[in-house]
């Protein structure tokens, strides 16, 4: 699914849970405190809305954004939620992560990681996550810089030298906001990067850039054999 069909029906399901409220799109704007052409643009599939604006429209059409997105799956039968992959040592922002999540309202599995060795085992099962040889790559990395065993850097040039795990966009998390560091990561293909600790707003700064493909959703010729929680894998 391309992102201008996901945004499509993301739109129409926005428009379908507006009428079925009997709401107009100036109510549902006031509701969402969102400008009334915003509204529009989204349901006509014109604009990639934030994951704040995505959290209010949810609230004012008094649905959770999880079911928000099943919703607007093709047809009979939802998209799978992809599942994201948190590679962090720290037990603490570990917390504040997930934290973040569950604020968000996002329904997605969430894998952990806590080193740079784990990290590849799970990504590529080998090793310890062997047995995920028949499971579906993660949607989305976070990927910690400072890791024990292998470091982030490590971890994201491995990640794309391999010819499938490329794609997956990877998101650095870091405890500054050093130009050097960043300058590196984007050059070793990393997609932005969140300075630690990471919360509500600035997960929510960086969602419209890697579009809503990854934000919840994956595409249908994928299969995913995981349960839905706010965390799996955690050791």
């Amino acid at each position: 699914m391309s992102t201008g069909d996901v945004k499509r029906s993301f739109g129409a399901t926005i428009r379908t849970q507006r009428v079925d409220l009997r709401l107009s799109q100036e109510e549902l704007a006031d509701r969402a405190g969102l400008h009334r052409t915003y509204v529009s643009d989204v349901e006509r599939g014109a604009r990639n809305p934030s994951l704040e604006s995505i959290q209010r429209l949810a609230k004012a059409l008094e649905i959770s954004v999880s079911e928000l997105f099943r919703r607007s799956g093709n047809g009979a039968g939802a998209d799978p939620l992809v599942e994201i992959l948190l590679i962090e040592d720290n037990p603490r922002d570990v917390e504040m992560t997930l934290r973040a999540f569950r604020k968000a309202r996002i329904g997605n599995v969430i894998h952990i990681a806590r080193d740079g060795e784990e990290a590849l085992d799970f990504i590529f099962a080998t090793g310890r996550h062997d047995r995920r040889k028949n499971q579906p790559l993660p949607g989305v990395i976070l990927l910690d810089l400072n890791l024990p065993k292998l470091d982030g850097k490590s971890v994201l040039e491995r990640i794309k030298a391999d010819k499938r795990a490329r794609a997956i966009p990877v998101v650095v998390l870091t405890s500054s906001s050093s130009d050097r560091d960043i300058a590196e990561c984007r050059r070793l293909g990393a997609t932005h990067y969140i300075v630690k600790p990471v919360g509500f707003e600035n997960f929510s700064e960086v969602t419209p850039l890697l579009h809503l493909d990854w934000v919840l959703k994956r595409p249908l010729r994928e299969t995913n054999g995981g349960t839905r929680s706010d965390e799996k894998g955690r050791r």
